[in-house]
Parts: structure tokens; C-alpha cells; sequence
């Protein structure tokens, strides 16, 4: 069975079946001077289905994964590069669900030596009901240039999770970070000694890699549970991360876990209160400033007004602000980008003016945030339901993807059209 991440898939009444041959390119629908361009419309074959995002590896080079789709139905990796006025993907590794892994719910990290780095929910060598428990792996890319249509890369599998009360099982939307030291970090959402997830580490060693549990999650009213985003890390080596579900007011948390001696302190730096009806706050994954002020979203599940938060040191707490209220219930914001300057950048998975989702750009002047409608989307061949972070590059073009859209003649299931888009918005 396909497990679809967490995203709501609205039935679809086009009247109109587009399609598009090249790149589309369109006017945002807010009148503003950038351009939104489709990158990518996947089919559904070898290049997958639904991406969640993409990772800028350089200029014009983007690495990204599809939670289902390729020749298996588990997700694939992907490469987009720019050609002259144009974009080629470029399949990297189709899952199979077997050792190598299974659907990937989130997008890659680029790694010293150049190959990519990621997560499987499902998928391994573990037993979690009758399947894997998920999957930490390594994808380097062909050493020379694709003569064929298709040049895969190698697959190693860094580590499979075993759901033992000393491992994790099930990373969900977990990119690894990388130290200076090249140890690799995340999370799981579930297993662990109280089953509610753990931190892991991942350090080189004799040629492979071992895994450690810097800390088990406990759900005890202090401790979070369910830490379903990876982490960040600050110059120093101290992580950060959220936790979907618990705290002292049990609406989920904003964790430091600091390393000294070969040990690690956790610190809860922020407690999420629930809804006025008992739902969490949902905190997706954070984004750091040069300040170490931290930035991020909670969707609250539709029942309250989702938004997006600062914290910022004080005097040994943090403080939480929040700069803006999504009007919407039907936002789902996930995790933001920042700029240079300090704007942040994000997408909601429905709403805007169509019902698909839209981006956003939040820009600070005074201390005062506006909001700005960069794109609306239609649900057609520009896609619909944008999925994962946005990034940007160097140039401040922002990247992202969608679950569905694209080329409406494909994959028609779900009560949805199109196997989803990459897609670009220049400045």
C-alpha cells in the first residue's frame, strides 16, 4: 500500500486538459515583476511521481526525490539541470521497497563529496508490520556524462532502522544534516525506548557508518514526541529541531540538544499550547538567522489559523513572535526559506486564489512583516498542492514542487490529475 505524506488531495474538476510540450512560463497572479516558470513535469515512469521539493546544488543544478512513482510505485531521485534556455531531469535511483528503501517524504541533502543524501519512511532490512522501518542512504551520481537516456546512480544504504527500543523507525520529512566533522543528522518519528521517536547520528567509520541515539524522545509532559522534521545546526554543533506532539502544554515543542563531554542536553525552548479544541500546533521544520534567532511554521491542522513564528534569545529563554496569521485555515504552510536580506519564503499546500495552494514572501521593514502573494496555483499545468521546503540559490530564484499538475493526461488517480511539477519563481 502507498502511504501519501500529509497533504490534503481535493477532488478535480478540470474542464480543460493542458498540456504542455516545453517550458511554461506565466506571470505571477499577483502582478509583481517575477516570472513563474515550470521546470519539470514528471510522467509518472523513471523520473517518479509528487516530488517534495528540490535541493540547489549550484547553479542551474537541482537534486530532488519523488515520494511515489518510477518504474516500483516507491519514489525515485532525481537530478534537474538548466540546458542552454531549458531543463533535463535526469533519474538518479528508482526504490524498490526492499533493502534499498521506500518512499522518500523528503528532499535530499548535497554532501561534501558531492553525492546526495536522504531519508526512506519505509523500506530496509527492519520488521515494522510486515515491512521496512525505513531507510538513511546515499546516491552519488554518475562519474561521467549520460550517454543513454537514462544513467543511474549508486545507492548505498547508510543505515536501515530496526524499531528496537535502541533504534527509530519511520523518518518522515527528514533531510540528514551534515556537521563539520561529516557526522550526519535526524530524526524518526516513532521507536525508540518509549516509542516517540529518536534523534540519530550517523558518523563515518571504516569505510561505512555507525549510528548512535544522541537522544530518545519520551512523551512524559516535558519531553516532545514525534519529531517528524529533521534538524539544523548552528555553528557551535548544537541541533535544532520540533516536535509534533507534546511539552508541558502537550501542543508540541522547539528543541536544542547541545553536545559536551560525548553527551547531549536537551533544552525545550518553546512549549506550543493546543487549540482552543484540542489539536496540536503541528511545528513543521526551522530555518536559522546569522543571530541564531529562529524561524518557523505551525499549521494547527486546519481548526485554527496557521502561522509563521520567530524565536529569539533573551536574557537564557527564547521568545516567542509571531509575524504572521495566515487568514486561511486551509494553509498548511510548509517549511520557509530565508534570504540574504531576512525575507522569508514558504508555500501553503491549498488556498489561494484558485484553491492549490499558493507561494508566499514575507518581507520585514521596521520590524513590521508584509505579506505577498508571489503565485497562485491552478491546479493545471503549472501544477497544484506545492509539496515540501522552498530553497533558494544564489541569485535568489526559488525553487519548489508540487504533488500534482503538470502534464493532466497523466497519472489519473486519486481523484487528481498530473504527476506533479518543479517549478522556478525569478526575481
Amino acid at each position: 500500500m502507498i502511504i501519501r505524506p500529509r497533504c490534503t488531495f481535493r477532488t478535480s474538476l478540470l474542464a480543460l486538459a493542458l498540456t504542455m510540450p516545453g517550458l511554461l512560463t506565466m506571470l505571477a497572479t499577483s502582478g509583481l515583476a517575477q516570472t513563474f516558470s515550470v521546470l519539470h513535469a514528471f510522467t509518472g515512469g523513471a523520473d517518479g511521481q509528487s516530488p517534495n521539493g528540490v535541493t540547489v546544488a549550484g547553479p542551474g543544478v537541482l537534486y530532488g526525490t519523488t515520494f511515489e512513482g518510477g518504474t516500483h510505485g516507491w519514489g525515485t531521485v532525481f537530478k534537474l539541470a538548466q540546458r542552454g534556455s531549458g531543463w533535463t531531469v535526469s533519474p538518479l535511483w528508482e526504490f524498490a521497497d526492499g533493502s534499498d528503501g521506500a518512499q522518500p517524504f523528503a528532499s535530499v541533502t548535497v554532501g561534501p563529496n558531492g553525492a546526495v543524501y536522504g531519508t526512506t519512511f519505509l523500506g530496509g532490512t527492519g520488521n515494522c508490520g510486515g515491512g521496512g522501518c525505513g531507510t538513511v542512504y546515499e546516491v552519488q551520481p554518475p562519474a561521467t556524462a549520460c550517454k543513454t537516456a537514462i544513467c543511474y546512480g549508486n545507492e548505498t544504504v547508510l543505515h536501515s532502522f530496526q524499531a528496537e527500543a535502541n533504534d527509530g523507525q519511520f523518518p518522515e520529512y527528514v533531510s540528514p544534516a551534515f556537521d563539520h566533522a561529516g557526522n550526519l543528522y535526524g530524526t524518526t518519528q516513532d521507536g525508540g525506548a518509549y516509542g516517540a521517536g529518536v534523534l540519530w547520528e550517523l558518523s563515518p567509520s571504516g569505510g561505512g557508518w555507525t549510528e548512535s541515539i544522541p537522544h530518545t524522545f519520551q512523551d512524559n509532559g516535558i519531553d516532545g514526541w514525534q519529531p517528524k522534521f529533521g534538524v539544523i545546526l548552528d555553528p557551535a554543533g548544537n541541533l535544532y529541531g520540533t516536535t509534533w506532539y507534546g511539552g508541558t502544554l502537550e501542543g508540541g515543542t522547539v528543541y536544542e540538544l547541545s553536545p559536551s563531554g560525548g553527551t547531549w542536553t536537551e533544552n525545550i525552548l518553546y512549549n506550543f499550547p493546543l487549540t482552543s479544541v484540542g489539536y496540536s500546533a503541528y511545528p513543521e521544520g526551522l530555518v536559522m538567522d546569522p543571530s541564531g534567532n529562529l524561524y518557523g511554521t505551525v499549521s494547527e491542522s486546519g481548526v485554527a489559523n496557521a502561522s509563521v513564528f520567530e524565536l529569539t534569545p533573551s536574557d537564557g529563554s527564547w521568545i516567542l513572535s509571531t509575524l504572521h496569521t495566515f487568514s486561511n485555515r486551509s494553509c498548511y504552510p510548509g517549511s520557509i526559506a530565508r534570504d540574504t536580506a531576512g525575507n522569508l519564503y514558504g508555500s501553503c499546500n491549498e488556498g489561494g486564489a484558485y484553491g492549490y495552494g499558493w507561494v508566499f514572501e514575507l518581507t520585514n521593514s521596521g520590524g513590521s512583516w508584509t505579506l505577498t502573494d508571489l503565485y497562485d496555483f491552478t491546479g493545471q499545468s503549472d501544477g497544484g498542492y506545492p509539496a515540501g521546503t522552498v530553497v533558494l540559490d544564489s541569485s535568489g530564484n526559488l525553487y519548489g514542487g508540487t504533488a500534482i499538475g503538470g502534464n493532466l493526461s497523466d497519472c489519473i488517480e486519486y481523484s487528481s490529475v498530473g504527476c506533479g511539477t518543479v517549478w522556478e519563481i525569478t526575481p
